[in-house]
């Protein structure tokens, strides 16, 4: 190619703007996306360890190469009902937020999509109020909404009790 050519390739791009890289995951028949920058690995969990008087969402702690990992599970954050799954089915997707590694319990792992940032759109004000609060927007694909998830809020989520019981 010579460097005419790159320079028309360069511009077709620069159109477009900014791109945003997502991996996408499964949680039921939802896809969400998590950025790719947010990922450090994704796995298969073994040996999950219960932590006793732990908050529902937090399914234990695993070894990953020797790290302590705390294992999240997504369903019950995104209060959806748990999935029965045998040990050796569970994948998760491996973050790390102010120097402390989780391991987020997923359905399954999609594709890595690249999308353009000016097609990202606002939380729509009717989804579920606990998806709003971990979400920083939505991407409309063929026949499905992407949600993304920020990780952020995600692992922020505070336990709601009830109280008035």
């Amino acid at each position: 190619m010579n460097n005419e050519e790159q320079t028309d390739a360069h511009d077709e791009n620069s159109d477009t703007g900014p791109i945003c890289e997502f991996v996408t995951l499964y949680i039921g028949e939802q896809v969400f996306g998590i950025a790719v920058d947010d990922i450090r690995e994704v796995f298969h969990p073994h040996a999950i360890t219960r932590v006793p008087l732990a908050p529902p969402e937090i399914r234990g702690v695993l070894n990953l190469r020797g790290r302590i990992v705390t294992a999240i599970e997504v369903r019950t954050r995104l209060n959806l009902p748990p999935l029965e799954q045998d040990s050796n089915s569970i994948m998760a997707i491996g973050v790390e937020v102010e120097n402390e590694a989780f391991g987020l319990i997923i359905d399954r792992v999609g594709d890595v999509l690249q999308l353009p940032e000016r097609d990202c759109e606002p939380i729509p004000s009717n989804m579920d109020p606990v998806w709003q609060r971990v979400s920083s927007g939505i991407y409309r694909l063929e026949g499905q909404l992407l949600i993304i998830l920020d990780i952020q809020r995600l692992l922020g989520i505070e336990v709601q009790t009830d109280l008035a019981a």
